[in-house]
């Protein structure tokens, strides 16, 4: 997309009589796209760089119809490929050859895609539209008792005090870890809900001792009036 920067740099460079190409390095874009901004908007001799840019404003609030919706006959032949099971790139190369000589009848997979998640919530239901997706479906484990939790000694959320919640009584920690680029370097992060005071934790690994070693080291030299809870 073309800033009115961009469009200004290019009348500019029709005014010293650049080429395209010349132009288009210019503004560090394509030379087609210099092309095709200049024919649609009048051509070298017509050329303004605002009329151009408040041209390309308009057309780009303009409502577009699709050219699924556009076209009944094109939506019904595509709606009954979909039907039939074939995927929107399939259909966009089968159209051409079951239809060789209405050149209307033509479709990107892109657009069939476009069309599809622009439909009404329920309407690919309602129409009986399936797309692939290629994943295997998952079965349901009817029967299969629930996993054990894969910590020792694991305490969950709901036994924390009661005055953890609203945020009132100091000393209740959100403890948080923080990796660095590429995963080479680690921090943890140790939150006091009422308080917000931060305190960082260095870390030499990621691993759950060294992680717990480190926290407890952190928090040792805490008052035991803000050392209540901590969650992870």
């Amino acid at each position: 997309m073309l800033t009115l920067q961009d469009r200004e740099e290019i009348s500019r460079g029709i005014a010293e009589g650049l080429e395209s190409k010349a132009i288009a390095e210019r503004i560090g874009r394509c030379p087609s796209i210099v092309s095709r901004e200049i024919a649609r908007h009048g051509g070298r001799d017509r050329y303004r760089a605002a009329r151009a840019d408040r041209t390309a404003q308009r057309a780009r609030q303009r409502a577009k119809t699709r050219k699924i919706d556009a076209d009944a006959y094109l939506r019904l032949v595509v709606v009954e490929l979909l039907k039939q099971g074939w995927s929107p790139q399939q259909v966009a190369g089968r159209v051409p050859i079951d239809h060789p000589g209405d050149q209307h009848v033509r479709v990107s997979h892109e657009a069939i895609y476009g069309w599809i998640y622009a439909l009404p919530k329920g309407e690919l239901a309602r129409q009986c539209l399936t797309l692939r997706s290629g994943r295997t479906r998952r079965k349901p484990a009817h029967g299969r008792a629930p996993r054990a939790p894969r910590i020792r000694g694991i305490r969950w959320i709901e036994e924390r005090p009661a005055d953890a919640v609203d945020r009132q009584v100091p000393g209740h920690w959100e403890g948080d870890l923080v990796v660095g680029k590429d995963g080479k370097t680690a921090v943890g992060t140790l939150v006091e809900r009422v308080s917000r005071f931060v305190v960082l934790v260095p870390l030499a690994g990621r691993d759950a001792a060294t992680v717990s070693e480190a926290v407890i080291d952190q928090v040792r030299g805490l008052p035991d009036v803000v050392r209540r809870s901590l969650m992870r």
